[in-house]
């Protein structure tokens, strides 16, 4: 399948951009250790984000793998997982700020260390944001893809250090026109003392055209129910 688009995403970079509905987005850890902070908006309404709480409680699940879809604030599918060799991605921790990064990996800023100072989610998220017109306030709970954490029975979050390996890959299908923004910065949880240096490699790629079978549609019934909600809005605006 020919790549339309790609690009590395190195330690402690951001991106975003427009990716269309019905493309394929590849994303390859090139080292293990891989984090990579997700957020998704619909480009026509940009009101209209990923939402955690519903991901989540429609797909009787804490964390997300392939058939899972990124549901929206509206009921509707922002994007669907198709392809994962992990079998688990993060929903649940959030991202580092700015205290925590120096707390962890001491103190650092641009100023001194130039383009090599480290970077938190929460401040590259809030760069891009602002590039795209939007505010803090439009901030929600990110995807962490790659990382897994785990809850234990009194509630405690536990990273799994050896969960992500060189070469490890998850690939997305756009249900609709997103607002795509990525941090790839640490994950909050993982203890390593070094701050982790892992280069992520992220493709798009044409997607072939939903039919009756998709496994993601057929995942679960509220899947289909949310790609319905999807289907209709498109027949009604396009």
């Amino acid at each position: 399948m020919n790549i339309i688009w790609k690009m590395t995403l190195l330690p402690g970079e951001k991106w975003s951009g427009i990716i269309g509905r019905g493309k394929l987005l590849r994303f390859t850890a090139l080292k293990a250790g891989a984090n990579l902070s997700m957020l998704l908006y619909n480009r026509r309404d940009l009101t209209e984000r990923y939402n955690m709480p519903d991901t989540l409680k429609a797909q009787y699940t804490s964390h997300l793998t392939k058939g899972n879809v990124l549901m929206s604030d509206n009921g509707r599918v922002l994007a669907s997982i198709v392809a994962d060799s992990l079998g688990w991605h993060d929903t649940i921790s959030g991202v580092t700020g700015r205290a925590q990064t120096d707390e962890k990996y001491g103190l650092t800023d641009y100023q001194h260390l130039r383009n090599d100072w480290l970077r938190s989610g929460y401040e590259n998220f809030m760069t891009e944001l602002e590039r795209n017109a939007l505010q803090p306030r439009d901030m929600v709970s990110p995807v962490n893809l790659f990382a897994k954490v785990q809850c234990d029975n009194q509630g405690g979050m536990h990273f799994i250090e050896e969960h992500c390996t060189q070469g490890a890959t998850v690939t997305l299908r756009t249900e609709m026109d997103v607002l795509l923004i990525l941090s790839n910065t640490p994950n909050p949880l993982d203890m390593r003392k070094e701050y982790p240096s892992v280069p992520i490699r992220v493709e798009v790629l044409p997607a072939m055209p939903l039919d009756s079978l998709d496994y993601c549609v057929n995942y679960r019934p509220e899947n289909r129910r949310a790609f319905e909600n999807t289907w209709d809005y498109f027949t009604l605006s396009d």
